[in-house]
């Protein structure tokens, strides 16, 4: 079920990618605008308030779902806008991190989707991010991997074995760090 946070950002995207003609990228915008204006809404940045990072990013899982475009697809780019947005505004590329890749996580379990392919690209589309905005990427992949299987485990034990899976197998990401978090 989600929040109202989740519920008020899966509308307003909606909104906001109808008619789109490059989806991605205004999903990535309308998700980073979002991020910035929840974030500024709690006042001082604290652990506790960048909560809301998760039900942004939740929200606009859901609404990509709506929208005819992949998960896949749609996560990477909802966690380069929402990192991207969260470090505009004081976030540090850690604690953004381990907020977007939950979310997409959670928010692709509350539409059924393929979580273990939305948890790869939410990794990509966090290194990603960090790259962009100057940050260490290999840091922010150790996060989002470890972060991808926590959330996933919270799922479900097949969930979270079919995520490192899918984290281990795909070419994409660092292999040397993927091996080193899980193991």
């Amino acid at each position: 079920m989600l929040s109202k946070l989740a519920e008020e950002t899966k509308n307003t995207i909606l909104t906001m990618v109808k008619g789109a003609g490059e989806i991605g990228v205004a999903l990535q915008t309308a998700v980073k605008d979002n991020v910035v204006s929840a974030l500024k809404g709690v006042g001082q940045i604290t652990t506790t308030a960048t909560g809301v990072i998760s039900e942004v990013v939740q929200g606009a899982i859901v609404a990509a779902s709506q929208t005819g475009t992949t998960l896949t697809t749609a996560s990477k780019n909802v966690a380069t806008g929402a990192i991207k947005g969260a470090f505009e505004v004081g976030v540090s590329t850690v604690d953004a991190t381990q907020k977007v890749v939950t979310g997409t996580i959670k928010g692709a379990a509350e539409v059924g989707g393929d979580v273990a392919s939305v948890a790869v690209a939410s990794v990509e589309g966090a290194i990603e991010a960090a790259g962009a905005i100057g940050a260490d990427t290999e840091e922010a992949a150790k996060v989002a991997v470890m972060t991808a299987v926590k959330a996933a485990d919270e799922i479900g034990t097949e969930v979270g074995q079919d995520v490192r899976k899918a984290l281990l197998s795909t070419a994409s990401l660092p292999k040397d760090v993927v091996k080193a978090v899980l193991g």
